[in-house]
């Protein structure tokens, strides 16, 4: 066991985690996939119970913060993927992370690992938990924007809702009419967000390509590594 990481032969990796998304995290200076799961992307659309759009990936993302974002993780690491990221099972206390996240409904099982949380994610669906409470796109097919992807979930929304689902939070439209605070990244490299009353809210265009991202609330903001607008 190590604490942190001595290189990509090490096999083991314990700390306590800093969560990028719900499937990776930093310890130390290691960067860490969880094996077996697909989670929704931090600009993943999704609609909720209501059919309202819901910015899933980030529900997914708070939802691992607070259940285990403070207690000490052991990760066993499989290998090195393409990103040079580890990829690993990680427990929390003994709790399996990725079982939790399957049976919670807020990811997938994937890839020859994730057949081991296959009835986690048959009884997340039966009861309706996390994702499978509103409706969704399965990550994989959102990141490619599979058109003809099959829409996920509880709720059966009307037909012309899969361009909401198959669309960004960087997008033009906010994600919900709460979420309406816009970060843009300026010449500096540096995020900055801007209030609706903001002297240059009106002025910013949301789009992908420049690296935008609509916020819920300035706290959001800060936490994404934003800092507000000086004028």
């Amino acid at each position: 066991m190590v604490s942190g990481v001595a290189g990509a032969s090490a096999r083991d990796i314990r700390g306590v985690p800093k969560i990028r998304n719900a499937e990776l995290v930093s310890i130390a200076n290691a960067r860490i996939r969880l094996a077996g799961v697909d989670v929704p992307s931090l600009q993943q659309l999704c609609l909720d119970a209501r059919g309202a759009r819901w910015t899933c990936g980030q529900a997914a993302r708070k939802a691992l913060v607070h259940h285990a974002g403070k207690r000490a993780w052991d990760c066993h690491i499989a290998r090195v993927d393409r990103h040079g990221r580890f990829l690993a099972a990680c427990k929390a206390d003994g709790e399996d992370v990725q079982q939790w996240l399957v049976r919670n409904g807020w990811a997938m099982a994937a890839g020859p690992r994730g057949r081991a949380y296959a009835a986690d994610q048959k009884a997340a669906r039966r009861a309706k938990a996390g994702l499978w409470h509103g409706a969704f796109i399965a990550p994989a097919d959102w990141r490619v924007r599979r058109r003809h992807a099959p829409i996920l979930g509880a709720v059966r929304p009307k037909q012309n809702v899969r361009r909401v689902l198959l669309a960004s939070a960087s997008g033009p439209v906010p994600p919900s009419p709460g979420c309406r605070i816009k970060g843009n990244v300026n010449r500096s490299g540096q995020c900055i967000f801007h209030r609706p009353t903001g002297r240059w809210y009106a002025q910013i265009r949301m789009k992908v390509s420049k690296g935008t991202r609509w916020f819920c609330s300035a706290q959001e903001a800060i936490a994404a590594g934003c800092r507000e607008t000086r004028r």
